[in-house]
């Protein structure tokens, strides 16, 4: 009777452990990024056609995600799992739309379930500042990455690409035909970019490492970052 009472405790104790490092091992580990696509084919070749299908991508939980809409029609961003399109009404407003029915030219993505969070210092404001803090700052600079930040910018400057119908393209110039820009006050924000020293005229831009985009709290605004003076954010690296 004694020996079944201790093997019961001995079993009582050692089931919960169990079940602790099967959770453990089940959490989800972050992915690396995807690229479909490249910036400089639309640019410099005309490639305006869609490349990838947003709602081809299976694994949306925790996933991340920025381009421009196929035939530079608008912006797309993929925040936490959730999918959506910017376009141009005016040269004032803007419409933004939660929709994975939408393509991409080129496009890069990663799933990122685990972050670490840093809040910003107080010195970093501006785009450049930001570039500097996240290569000082991130695990592996040497690899890409998808990173965030959340709070408010004190100002910033985004744009909607708005190509009119039918354009033919083949230089950065003819590619921003129709380009429209936003300025924003004092706006609580998140912004969703992608770092890297090697995906240059891939995904960002000749003289950055960083591709952003860029929507406010309410969902009402979006676009590709250009500018920004940043305040009270904070930014999540990937662990």
């Amino acid at each position: 009777m004694i020996q079944k009472l201790l093997l019961l405790i001995i079993l009582t104790l050692l089931v919960p452990g169990c079940k602790n490092r099967s959770e453990t091992t089940s959490e989800k580990e972050n992915q690396p990024i995807q690229i479909v696509g490249a910036m400089k084919n639309v640019m410099w070749q005309g490639k305006l056609e869609g490349s990838i299908l947003l709602d081809t991508l299976t694994e949306k939980e925790h996933l991340y995600g920025l381009g421009p809409e196929s035939f530079l029609k608008g912006e797309l961003l993929i925040n936490d799992g959730q999918a959506f399109v910017s376009r141009v009404v005016s040269d004032s407003s803007m419409m933004v739309e939660k929709t994975w029915e939408v393509s991409a030219p080129f496009f890069v993505y990663g799933t990122v379930p685990q972050w670490n969070q840093l809040p910003l210092p107080k010195e970093i404001k501006t785009l450049k500042d930001l570039e500097r803090f996240i290569s000082e700052n991130a695990p592996h600079p040497e690899k890409p990455f998808a990173f965030k930040l959340e709070g408010r910018v004190n100002s910033a400057v985004i744009h909607i690409q708005n190509l009119p119908e039918g354009t033919k393209v083949s230089s950065p110039k003819e590619a921003h035909q129709g380009q429209t820009n936003y300025t924003l006050t004092n706006e609580a924000v998140t912004i969703v970019g992608f770092y890297s020293t090697r995906h240059q005229g891939i995904f960002t831009h000749h003289d950055s490492f960083l591709h952003m985009h860029l929507i406010t709290k309410e969902e009402t605004k979006m676009g590709h970052l250009d500018e920004a003076i940043l305040q009270d954010m904070i930014l999540y690296l990937p662990k």
